[in-house]
Formats: C-alpha cells, sequence, structure tokens
C-alpha cells in the first residue's frame, strides 16, 4: 500500500508543478505575445510646419482579424490591404485581409502563393505587389514578387528580385518600385534595386549609404528617403536618413531622425516623408515622426496609441493607418488598426 501512496503523492506534485507551469505559459503568452494589458493612448497635437499649422489626432478603428507581426501593407483601390507575417506562434502567415476605412471593415483576400514575413507591399497603378521577404523560423530571404488586382481569384507572378532580401524597405516612385537594404543571403545589404512595371524588369542602381534592415522608405517626387533601422540587432539602432537621387543615381545625408530606432513603418503623406514606432530591447516606440522636405527638418507629431513595431504603415492623402505589429520587442501580436487625422489651417 505505501508504494501506492508514494506514487500518488508523486503523480499530485507533478501534476500541480505542471499545472503551475502551463498557467505561467499562458499568462507570459498573453501579456506578452499578445500584448495584453496595454491600452490605447489617445492624444492630439498640432505643429508647424512652414507658414501652415497643422492638427493632428488619432483614433481607435476596427481590429484586425488575424493578429499578427512583421507585416506589410498598402493602400489599394481605397482599402487597406496587409498580407503574410507571423502570428503569436512563430509561424509564416499567408494571409491577406483587405481594410475599407469607409465602413469600418475587414474583408478576407485570396492568400498569398507562398507564406512569408519581412516582405514589403506596395500600390502601384491600383495592383497590388508584394516583394521578397522571409519564411520559417529560419528566416530565409526570398526574391519572388507577386501582385494582385482587386476582384481577382489568384495572384500572379512577377519578375524577382536581383536578390533575395528580407527586412528591407519599398516604396513606389514615377513609372518605378524602389527596393532598398535588408538582409539577403550574404547578410546585410545596402543594395537598391528599382522595377520597372512597364517592363517587368528589375535593374540595380547605386547603394545606399549604409547596410541595414528593418528599414522604412518613402519616394516624394524624383527621389527616395530612407529612414531608421538598424545594424543586425536592436541594440544597434540607426536614426540616419538618406536620400537617394534619381536623377543622379546618387544618395546624400539627410537630417537623422530624432530617435534612433528600427522596425518602424513608413509612408508619404501628401508631401511629407512620415515614420511610425519601431522597437529596442527594453520596449517598442510609440514615436511618429514627419520629414519635411523643403525645410529639411522632422517634426514629431502626436505619438502612436499603441506602441509597436512590425507594423504596416499606410496613407490616403492626409490619413495614415498603423496596423499590427507587436506591442513588445520580439515575438509580440496584435491586431490593432489606429488611424491619424492630419489637417491644415
Amino acid at each position: 500500500m505505501w508504494f501506492y501512496r508514494y506514487v500518488r503523492k508523486i503523480t499530485f506534485i507533478f501534476t500541480g508543478i505542471f499545472c503551475a507551469l502551463a498557467l505561467f505559459a499562458a499568462i507570459v503568452y498573453l501579456v506578452y505575445v499578445r500584448g495584453f494589458g496595454v491600452f490605447p493612448k489617445l492624444s492630439r497635437a498640432s505643429v508647424r510646419i512652414g507658414k501652415k499649422i497643422y492638427v493632428a489626432h488619432w483614433e481607435v478603428k476596427k481590429s484586425m482579424p488575424t493578429a499578427r507581426t512583421e507585416v506589410a501593407a498598402a493602400a489599394v483601390n481605397g482599402k487597406v490591404v496587409v498580407v503574410g507575417g507571423i502570428d503569436g506562434f512563430g509561424r509564416t502567415l499567408a494571409t491577406v485581409e483587405s481594410y475599407d476605412p469607409l465602413q469600418d471593415k475587414w474583408t478576407k483576400l485570396p492568400d498569398l502563393p507562398e507564406p512569408r514575413h519581412h516582405t514589403a507591399a506596395v500600390n502601384y497603378g491600383g495592383t497590388l505587389y508584394v516583394i521578397g521577404g522571409m519564411s520559417g523560423l529560419s528566416f530565409t530571404p526570398h526574391a519572388d514578387m507577386f501582385t494582385y488586382v482587386d476582384g481577382a481569384s489568384a495572384w500572379e507572378k512577377k519578375a524577382s528580385l536581383l536578390s533575395p532580401r528580407g527586412a528591407f524597405a519599398a516604396a513606389p516612385g514615377e513609372g518605378k518600385i524602389y527596393a532598398v537594404g535588408g538582409v539577403g543571403p550574404r547578410g546585410l545589404t545596402d543594395e537598391l534595386e528599382i522595377y520597372y512595371p512597364a517592363d517587368d524588369q528589375w535593374e540595380t542602381k547605386a547603394p545606399a549609404l549604409t547596410k541595414r534592415e528593418h528599414l522604412a522608405a518613402g519616394a516624394i517626387d524624383d527621389k527616395l528617403y530612407v529612414a531608421g533601422g538598424r545594424f543586425g540587432s536592436m541594440t544597434k539602432n540607426l536614426a540616419l536618413l538618406e536620400i537617394y537621387d534619381s536623377m543622379k543615381d546618387m544618395w546624400t545625408l539627410g537630417t537623422p531622425l530624432p530617435v534612433a530606432r528600427g522596425g518602424l513603418g513608413g509612408s508619404v503623406v501628401e508631401n511629407f516623408f512620415l515614420v511610425v514606432g519601431g522597437e529596442q530591447p527594453l520596449g517598442t516606440f510609440a514615436d511618429v515622426d514627419m520629414y519635411d522636405p523643403k525645410g529639411k527638418r522632422w517634426v514629431t507629431l502626436p505619438g502612436l496609441p499603441t506602441p509597436r513595431h512590425g507594423l504596416g504603415v499606410v496613407s490616403f492623402g492626409s490619413t495614415v493607418f498603423a496596423i499590427g505589429g507587436g506591442a513588445r520587442p520580439g515575438l509580440s501580436v496584435t491586431g490593432a488598426n489606429e488611424a491619424l487625422y492630419i489637417t491644415s489651417q
């Protein structure tokens, strides 16, 4: 009898330990990975740029159905389309979801042909381009490019990048799409490639001044603005702003960001380059900064209600949407959808 009592006692102890560990793991998952306990903080502010005063404020919108980080997003035909990413269990996603700002409603679109995270999405001429990216826990870089036209039942494959990469930045320009930086098969890269949709061809241009990943980019007129990022680790965030002149095929340094950060998102708002969020080892950034090319300076706007990294940032005119990403450094996911409204007086 003593043997059975001993077995029951040991079983009871191990069951208790297992339950305690399971509860602890569940709490860590909910609080850290899913960001429970992080509540949006809405703010409003006014700034002067030149002779104009701009008033900006944030609003919380309907959350994205699939919580995920390291996503790509683009504004296409009046909708925000969010592609790929990583879920709360570290799985690479092929999920594509579309948000209608007018109806505050989400719709599922056909999945990507292949799961991708750390990819880039660009709208050119009403067509959605999804470029490069990574897959799996090995973070394998890819060169594939796929396009999607509103209402289609499937994606179409286009010319691949000349060099596979993920965690890079892409932006549409006049008659072209830029892809710069990121991580390729040989590590960090400074390579700049330009895609010409009319010819379905990529071309290599002058490399950027700095190798970096998790950066943000936006194109205004004939110039590409590249900000932030990091040198291989979130402990090595960068504040650099580099400006590429496509007419001269030449790079120059611009005014650095007020705060160095990687994992940020970027977009063009009217004739300004805006960057949002980011991460560092001890937390995520709420910072929102807008670069004025004429004044060659950064202007600080109201902070992101939910500080995040790995988010999608897109704009419709003077309205900016910040969607998805992680509220904690590293693997953390959210479906947060917040809109910044900017008006001039």
